[in-house]
């Protein structure tokens, strides 16, 4: 039976944007669980990779929580998508009966076919960063842009 499309990538990329937009704290898991709207517990486990990967550190403790390590501008959404999305097939497939000469017939050209989606994905995600969809965020809601580490030019 199909699963439904993973959450992860989507709610990676919204917690990155918003360490990037908050450089002067850590942020706590409950902070990044209320602006993502996903229990804490899914938003620890979203940044368990990106945190041995050196993307985020986290502090624990009072006071503690996580900060972003690298640089917005140099972190591109291909390497979150390559960190979180557990090679989960772009086009949701499904596991037809493999007696059936259409479940394997369209199962096979339903492969090929994803196998080429996620190379574009994967293309035009190299070309956008966190600190871009943080531009946007500015861009679109007048916020003061965040001043820090990693502040991308222009």
């Amino acid at each position: 039976m199909a699963g439904s499309t993973s959450t992860r990538f989507a709610v990676a990329v919204h917690v990155l944007t918003y360490l990037a937009g908050v450089r002067d704290r850590p942020v706590s898991s409950d902070e990044l669980s209320a602006s993502t709207n996903v229990n804490a517990v899914h938003v620890r486990r979203v940044l368990g990779p990106l945190r041995d990967a050196g993307i985020v550190r986290s502090r624990s403790g009072p006071g503690g929580g996580w900060e972003l390590a690298a640089g917005p501008c140099d972190l591109t959404l291909a390497t979150v998508w390559r960190l979180v999305a557990d090679d989960q097939p772009v086009l949701g497939l499904h596991g037809p009966d493999p007696a059936c000469p259409v479940g394997r017939t369209v199962r096979d050209t339903l492969r090929d076919l994803d196998d080429s989606l996620a190379a574009v994905v994967v293309a035009e995600l190299e070309r956008r960063t966190v600190g871009g969809v943080l531009a946007d965020l500015v861009a679109d809601t007048g916020a003061e842009r965040p001043r820090g580490p990693g502040e991308c030019p222009g």
